[in-house]
């Protein structure tokens, strides 16, 4: 799946809200440069940090709290 894809089904779990999901993918991106390990299946060396947050978010392996559904 593209990144355009990801960030738009991510930008959705995050009811569209761009401050929550950016502040959701710096925190976890954050976490992997620590050394924390990807939930999903992507090559920390191959892939950017963000990318693996935002697809994380977007799979559902991360659940953003605070966001309330409508």
């Amino acid at each position: 799946m593209r990144l355009e894809k990801r960030a738009a089904k991510a930008l959705e779990k995050a009811n569209f809200n761009r401050y929550l999901l950016s502040a959701a993918v710096s925190k976890r991106a954050n976490e992997l440069a620590a050394g924390a390990e990807p939930l999903v299946d992507m090559d920390l060396k191959k892939h950017k940090f963000s990318d693996i947050a935002i697809t994380e978010i977007a799979e559902g392996y991360l659940k953003i709290e605070g966001v309330e559904k409508s």
